[in-house]
């Protein structure tokens, strides 16, 4: 079974930025593939790895409720699980999937029953899955990033956004998932982080890492260019790959 990470916080705070520079770490080690999985339904995770989605797990599930069988000789479990293999963007030593929309009216219960269910055989073939959870963890309604080995639960640097940190850490331990071990990292960190100090020990994680404000970064975005094509000097990029040993990951 792979090490299984997902990463949750508030929107703003650079969640998919700390995600694709982990990708980056774990694909520059060399030992085993990621399956990353793009949670959120404002999805751009593909854009900060350049590559290219054409279509996503939720037009499966739309597949799934369009009236009438599926097609000859196939059952829908084995329809959800061709298409979930053909969707499926692949690269070197790295693969994704991208969630796409919410699940909107109407029930998907089977569907994502069929989904988890193929994910973790999928899973299964690389050395790590790393999750991208979208804000506000609705996400945890299809129970994609449950049974975690670790959680990384990024906020920015800010007295607001740490008692934010908290109030996920709460709802993550309260649904009656297994999160793995908790850890905060902070991103965009400018200046001194001596005044928060009160406000990272109040949010009850282990601090795994700050991530410096980097100019380089900014501009990537602006420019929209991957950031798995950050220069090795970039300050993120540092950063997270400290992060990454410190949590266990590389």
């Amino acid at each position: 079974m792979p090490l299984r990470l997902s990463v949750a916080g508030k929107g703003g705070t650079g969640k998919t930025t700390v995600v694709a520079l982990i990708i980056r770490a774990l694909r520059e080690r060399g030992e085993g593939a990621v399956l990353a999985i793009d949670a959120d339904p404002n999805s751009n995770l593909h854009e900060a790895l350049g590559l290219t989605v054409e279509a996503t797990v939720a037009d499966i599930l739309a597949e799934t409720k369009t009236p009438g069988p599926p097609p000859a000789g196939m059952t829908k479990n084995l329809l959800v699980e061709y298409r979930l293999r053909s969707i499926l963007v692949e690269s070197p030593r790295l693969d994704l999937l991208s969630m796409g929309t919410p699940e909107g009216p109407g029930c998907y219960c089977y569907p994502n029953d069929l989904l988890r269910s193929h994910m973790d055989t999928l899973a299964r073939a690389y050395e790590y899955l790393v999750v991208d959870n979208e804000a506000g963890l609705e996400h945890l309604s299809r129970r994609v990033a449950q049974d975690m080995d670790l959680t990384l639960i990024v906020s920015d640097a800010t007295a607001r956004g740490l008692r934010t940190a908290r109030r996920v850490r709460e709802l993550v331990e309260g649904l009656e998932l297994d999160p793995g071990r908790l850890w905060l990292v902070i991103n965009r960190l400018a200046g001194d982080p001596g005044p928060l100090a009160a406000e990272i020990d109040a949010t009850g994680l282990e601090l795994a890492g700050m991530v410096p404000q980097d100019d380089m970064v900014a501009d990537y975005d602006l420019r929209g260019k991957p950031l798995a094509g950050l220069p090795a000097s970039s300050p993120a990029v540092r950063a997270i790959a400290e992060i990454a040993a410190r949590v266990g990951l590389t």
